[in-house]
């Protein structure tokens, strides 16, 4: 008994022990592993899920229906009733009470309907299948939507952790100068003002330091929650910012044309259309007739007492067969008024469909436009940032041989900070506004 108790207790701690290693993702299988996983993407599932029973529910209308009844009748207190007394040989004017029928009744039915013909039912097939259609561009668009998430979360923690190195790397180069400019200070050779300038600049970047670290680890917990992935997971990341910048840099994006027919704002757009076309043809079917058929069987016991389970109890048997034809004729105009009022939904659908397919227009030009300047300010920021270092390194020399003041060297350490942090966000705007072009034009997840 022992041993199994330490063979359990092994195993639970193996299996907690596992739990906590994490999992390790490029950035497409992160996106992979988001579209399967994800909250959204889940709940996208079900939804298609639940339009498929919707379906079926709506076929099922069409189809035999078959229902069972049992009614049991106690007549606690009869009712009576008053037959003149004349027809049992009374006196004319006068009533005999009576007491028709038994104390305990009990009757079991087997009813088969089965719809004949309905307009309605027939535009609810369409209107199901419309409906489907919908739930599965819900489901794309979804789709779409997670994998701009993804890349963007998964580009925010890699920006945190490239400037915590850089910030680290600064804060290394700042604490030699101010070791080297204190110790000329104490010899006689240097200004305090200088080392005080220094202390500054080193508090400001250590304080960044502490605040990217903390961001990152929310960054962490996002791209987590993006992904749907328990928040405190260790999640390992093993593409690069710079990797995936060059990577996602591809100028042929800007010539492309958009389809509108393949976007998925289109084809929601023009499902909308078609539902409000099939609600406008829902109003016209109820002025069709509609015909359906039923066949009853049934059987009924009668009794003094409760003797319905014994095997001589009576029975009597009953079916019926029958034919319902309802026909409108006149509703006072209020089916007229409520058809005009789907066509005039229907013209609001068509109308909102031209405005979607010049929003779609705008979006890619403006995806484009965005994508284009991050390509062009991304050289930029690498240009830049190769000149800072050149000049904050100037500095450096020209102030340990008193060329220069310490104001100056803290103003280009401070332009070479901020050039070091526009470079990494430049790599991170391509990244993102690649995703952002890609939705605009509607790229395949498969792509």
């Amino acid at each position: 008994m022992k041993k199994i108790i330490l063979l359990v207790i092994g195993i639970l701690f193996s299996f907690n022990v596992n739990s906590q290693e994490g999992i390790s993702l490029s950035l497409k299988q992160a996106v992979d592993y988001g579209l399967k996983n994800s909250y959204a993407a889940i709940n996208a599932s079900r939804d298609i899920d639940a339009a498929k029973k919707k379906k079926w529910e709506t076929t099922t209308i069409g189809l035999p229906q078959i229902s069972a009844k049992l009614d049991y009748q106690n007549w606690i207190k009869q009712q009576v009733s008053l037959i003149p007394a004349e027809f049992f040989g009374g006196n004319v004017g006068e009533f005999a009470e009576i007491e028709f029928g038994t104390k305990h009744n009990m009757n079991a039915t087997v009813t088969l309907n089965q719809l004949i013909f309905d307009g309605s039912y027939l535009v609810g097939l369409q209107s199901a299948k419309v409906y489907l259609q919908i739930s599965q561009n819900a489901k794309e668009k979804t789709a779409l939507g997670i994998r701009e998430a993804v890349i963007n979360a998964y580009g925010n923690v890699l920006l945190s952790k490239e400037s915590i190195l850089i910030l680290e790397k600064n804060i290394v180069t700042l604490e030699k100068n101010l070791k080297e400019s204190n110790e000329i200070y104490l010899n006689g050779f240097g200004e305090e003002e200088s080392v005080e300038q220094l202390k500054i600049t080193l508090a400001s970047v250590k304080s960044q330091l502490s605040k990217t670290k903390k961001l990152k680890n929310i960054a962490y917990k996002m791209l987590n929650i993006t992904l749907g992935i328990e928040i405190n997971t260790s999640v390992l990341l093993t593409d690069s910012l710079n990797k995936l910048a060059q990577e996602n840099i591809s100028l042929s994006l800007l010539s492309t044309a958009l389809t509108f027919e393949n976007h998925v704002d289109y084809k929601i757009a023009k499902n909308t259309e078609k539902s409000n076309d099939l609600l406008m043809k829902l109003e016209q079917s109820k002025a069709l007739p509609s015909l359906s058929s039923f066949m009853n069987f049934g059987y009924a016991g009668f009794g003094q007492k409760f003797n319905f389970i014994k095997k001589d109890q009576q029975w009597f048997d009953s079916s019926l067969l029958g034919i319902s034809l309802e026909i409108p004729i006149f509703s006072s105009f209020a089916r007229s008024s409520r058809t005009q009022q789907a066509k005039i939904e229907l013209e609001k659908a068509r109308t909102n469909l031209t405005l979607t397919e010049q929003k779609l227009l705008l979006q890619l030009e403006t995806a484009k436009t965005e994508y284009n300047y991050s390509i062009e300010e991304f050289e930029t920021s690498k240009q830049n940032l190769a000149l800072a270092e050149r000049i904050e390194k100037k500095q450096q020399i020209k102030f340990f041989e008193g060329i220069s003041t310490s104001f100056e060297l803290s103003e280009s350490q401070r332009q070479l900070y901020t050039m070091q942090q526009n470079y990494l966000q430049a790599m991170l705007n391509i990244i993102a506004n690649k995703a952002a072009l890609d939705n605009a034009l509607n790229t395949p997840i498969n792509n």
